[in-house]
């Protein structure tokens, strides 16, 4: 059984627990409405929002850094952490986008992705293949024989046994870390908060175990305030059929305790410290792009891949990885440039359904035809 029949096994499961979950909590659709707002206001006015959120996440106590693309993040993050450590990873896409792991690694440090689906990815070297679910393309059979080939550990071919197996061999490397490292779903600009979504929990050991925690993120994930962040929380969760979340993580600052007097110090048994970078990578060129600024309303649900014949017909390939499927043809563009978005672009049957399906009803169909037309030009040059 290959790729098409895991991707197969997991749009028969996730469409309709979505469609349900939407029909039950109709509000969810009307919080979208709302936070797509919000989100036009940040990118009309994104280097003012990136100020506002750098200083903010200062006066909590946290550092913040801005990266003008993945080079410079690399380096802020390599100088924090140094090497011979022990580094656990939160799924960050923007790390992917950016090689993080393998650069952590190339300098002399142990490092592990903690997310199930991203465990399974460094042990096969794949490339993500969903924006939400990276492993999407491995089935059960699959999985259980890459850890028993990697790790050495017998497992039986059920999801309920590989999870637990992961659990186990990852739970000793969460005491160990030195460092913690996420993205972040949304970063309030007012209050300089990031929050993080979940369902396994590795998130939150990762941000709470290490002595240090690190946050990667664009700064497409911006939002004006800590409501507007709630916002994006519930909504990216509903349309990745994952709704409640099991968790939702706040994290605003290093660990502090006031039970003394009122007197707030820190650390207590959180990080003594937290480093927040700001990614641009491109993003900052997008939103004044008239036609590459509304990929940046993406809230990465994932929900375009399910309902696209392409990505389902290519089993999972269709993007520059971690970018893929519908959305991930205009974040091709957006961090990778025009001429590595060109050729997916040109794949694009413009069925229609990836707008129909996206909660932020990004027009992905009349970007992608965008994109098609500059990268015909570039070739036409040539």
């Amino acid at each position: 059984m290959g790729y098409d029949e895991a991707i197969r096994r997991a749009v028969e499961a996730n469409v309709p627990r979505t469609m349900s979950i939407l029909d039950k909590y109709p509000y969810v659709t009307e919080l979208a409405k709302e936070l797509r707002k919000a989100k036009e206001e940040v990118i009309r006015n994104l280097e003012y929002y990136v100020d506002k959120a750098m200083k903010s996440i200062q006066a909590i106590g946290a550092k913040a850094y801005f990266a003008r693309d993945g080079d410079e993040a690399r380096r802020i993050i390599g100088n924090i952490v140094g090497k011979g450590n022990v580094i656990v990873l939160g799924k960050t896409m923007v790390g992917s986008e950016i090689g993080l792991r393998e650069y952590l690694i190339s300098i002399g440090n142990e490092v592990w992705e903690t997310d199930l689906g991203e465990f399974l990815i460094q042990l096969t070297g794949d490339k993500p293949t969903h924006i939400v679910a990276p492993a999407l393309h491995m089935t059960r059979e699959r999985a259980a024989r890459v850890i028993k080939e990697k790790l050495g550990i017998d497992v039986k071919a059920d999801p309920s046994e590989i999870a637990q197996t992961a659990r186990r061999f990852l739970r000793d490397k969460f005491f160990k870390a030195n460092f913690g490292i996420t993205g972040a779903n949304a970063v309030a600009a007012d209050t300089g908060a990031v929050l993080l979504i979940e369902n396994e929990g590795n998130i939150r050991f990762t941000t709470v175990s290490p002595p240090v925690h690190i946050v990667l993120t664009g700064i497409d994930k911006i939002v004006p305030t800590l409501h507007h962040a709630f916002m994006e929380v519930m909504v990216q969760s509903a349309y990745a059929g994952l709704y409640p979340p099991t968790y939702v993580n706040l994290v605003a600052g290093p660990s502090t305790t006031a039970d003394v007097e009122q007197t707030r110090v820190s650390p207590s048994h959180g990080p003594r410290e937290v480093h927040v970078i700001l990614l641009d990578n491109g993003r900052l060129r997008a939103s004044k792009d008239d036609l590459l600024w509304e990929a940046l309303l993406c809230i990465r649900c994932g929900r375009c891949h399910f309902h696209c014949p392409v990505y389902r017909a290519l089993d999972g390939s269709w993007g520059e990885s971690p970018y893929v499927g519908p959305m991930g043809v205009m974040w091709t563009a957006v961090v990778y440039g025009i001429e590595k978005a060109g050729p997916h672009a040109m794949l694009c049957m413009h069925a229609g359904t990836c707008r129909e399906a996206c909660p932020m009803k990004i027009n992905i169909p009349e970007v992608i035809q965008g994109i098609k037309a500059r990268y015909t030009k570039l070739v036409a040059k040539r």
